[in-house]
């Protein structure tokens, strides 16, 4: 008897395709405003896993790694070229590689070009986390001494000319108080602007939060400018203008317009 040849004949096996690999995290790491021990435990087991760490100030991270007795791949983030800088960081978190994003000092994406990353990421759908840290606005707002249930912040105010002068003028209408960064270089021209424009307006400026040299200088602007010139020049300076007093509006208003 013939055997029966008529065997089920078994499928093919396709080569099996490599998996795809993950895309990789942003993590936005806050790091010290000025004191290299205000950072958090959380942030430091970041910084020693993630790939890349890409960040506006090379310099100044490794001094701060080098503190912590850390070790990782750097990369410049800012302040020229940001657009080409963000194509390839986004290119190497689609590969997988993990990315720390970190400002020279505090948060980063305030006043700094951190947010067209993150606003990238969030486009290619790569996860995005905050890993939050000291902040020279709250620092400076809880020394201040001023209420801070609602307040005005607006980056850094570089100059006391042109449209930034118009700008510190608007400053003086808000009832609330409002924050900025100034330079040592800036701070005695807008002074002069605050003490013409709105004399008695109390000023909270606080110099080199978290430092050994830390000040905070507190009164109308023609003391507190009185009293700089008598410290030696802040390396960082946060100003906090307080909210104008209704019964103030009319005269802020009326020194507006001079």
């Amino acid at each position: 008897m013939r055997r029966e040849q008529s065997q089920q004949r078994r499928p093919v096996e396709s080569p099996s395709l490599p998996a795809k690999k993950p895309v990789g995290s942003l993590f936005l790491v806050g790091v010290p405003i000025g004191h290299p021990d205000d950072i958090t435990i959380r942030a430091l087991e970041i910084l020693k896993r993630v790939d890349v760490i890409a960040t506006e100030d090379p310099i100044a991270t490794q001094e701060l790694l080098r503190h912590h007795n850390l070790s990782a791949v750097l990369t410049s983030y800012g302040p020229t070229r940001i657009k080409e800088k963000v194509a390839v960081l986004i290119d190497r978190l689609q590969q997988g590689t993990s990315v720390a994003l970190l400002s020279d000092c505090g948060s980063p994406v305030i006043s700094d070009p951190g947010s067209l990353l993150v606003a990238a990421a969030h486009k290619h759908s790569i996860p995005v986390c905050s890993i939050p840290g000291p902040s020279a606005v709250t620092a400076a707002i809880a020394a201040s001494g001023f209420s801070a249930e609602a307040f005005h912040f607006y980056g850094e105010i570089t100059t006391a000319t042109g449209p930034q002068q118009r700008r510190l003028i608007r400053i003086l209408t808000h009832t609330e108080p409002t924050i900025f960064f100034c330079t040592t270089e800036s701070c005695p021209a807008i002074l002069n602007v605050i003490a013409r424009t709105a004399p008695r307006r109390k000023i909270a400026l606080a110099c080199n939060l978290t430092l050994e040299q830390e000040t905070i200088l507190r009164g109308a602007a023609r003391h507190i400018a009185e009293r700089l010139k008598r410290i030696r020049p802040p390396q960082a300076i946060t100003m906090i203008v307080a909210g104008e007093q209704p019964t103030g509006r009319k005269t802020a208003a009326n020194r507006s317009r001079n």
